[in-house]
């Protein structure tokens, strides 16, 4: 098990990593292709295909070619059981600030984000 928790802890940073960085490779390479992110927004749940958001990514400037501090924290990681787990994290691109709940199942050896839950609140 703990073999598990390292991979996934390393699976998180390099998701955070490429949040940071706006490295698509690398968030590509912890997300299962299948993979989609969700959030409430106005009170209505939005479902955004991962592929989508990569998009996104890939047509801005990240945080740090922005300059922006980087304030990462992986707050929890849930072992679920042998192909389960749940992470929580917190990151930010000033105004905004995230929190993720990243749902890692174990496929074909791998630990992938198979769905992201996300709120984002900004500060004033």
């Amino acid at each position: 098990m703990n073999d598990d928790i390292k991979a996934i802890e390393a699976a998180t940073w390099t998701y955070l990593d490429g949040l940071y960085e706006g490295n698509v490779d690398k968030l590509i390479s912890v997300f299962h292709p299948t993979s989609a992110l969700t959030q409430s927004l106005d009170g209505e749940l939005k479902i955004l295909p991962a592929e989508q958001w990569f998009e996104a990514v890939r047509n801005r400037k990240s945080p740090k070619e922005n300059g922006l501090e980087r304030g990462d924290h992986v707050l929890a990681i849930d072992l679920v059981g042998p192909s389960m787990a749940l992470v929580k994290v917190k990151c930010q691109v000033p105004p905004r600030y995230f929190t993720d709940l990243l749902s890692f199942l174990k496929v074909d050896g791998k630990w992938v984000v198979a769905q992201k839950v996300f709120m984002t609140e900004t500060a004033a």
